[in-house]
């Protein structure tokens, strides 16, 4: 049985995530430079995204949203390059309380808010799908809920 009760779901991908560019986030290193050193990382896109999401408020334009969307939209693809080399076939869990799944997580609910904020419903749906697919607690974890 899989940890989300489904006796013939697929297990659980748990990521192995990026040691150096989460321990260089920890310590306070940029993230535009942690992402262009580990552009594989997920959760160095994951920052910049919500940084520009942040930011967006102050922006009279849709500039921020659309950097965050940008930058979400690379994170959540690195992240689907990576679940696909861990088994995942498109489908089945991916738990928000894995701490290396996050960033993946982190990068779709970043793409949801960009996109409900440009107007593209169909979208920010796609990715609330998602986030529910992979782990029914994500998107309230990420304040989509």
């Amino acid at each position: 049985m899989t940890s989300f009760g489904d006796l013939l779901g697929p297990q659980p991908v748990l990521l192995t995530g990026d040691d150096d560019a989460e321990s260089d986030l920890l310590n306070g290193a940029d993230p535009a430079t942690v992402a262009a050193t580990h552009p594989t990382a997920s959760i160095a896109w994951a920052y910049l995204a919500e940084a520009a999401l942040a930011g967006a408020a102050d922006d009279p334009g849709k500039s921020k949203v659309i950097e965050a969307y940008g930058y979400a939209r690379t994170g959540y693809h690195r992240g689907l390059d990576q679940l696909r080399r861990h088994g995942w076939k498109g489908f089945g869990p991916v738990p928000w309380r894995h701490e290396p799944n996050q960033g993946f997580l982190r990068c779709v609910g970043a793409l949801a808010r960009a996109a409900q904020s440009i107007g593209e419903e169909d979208e920010y749906l796609r990715c609330l799908d998602l986030l529910n697919d992979s782990d029914p607690t994500a998107a309230g974890e990420l304040g989509l809920a």
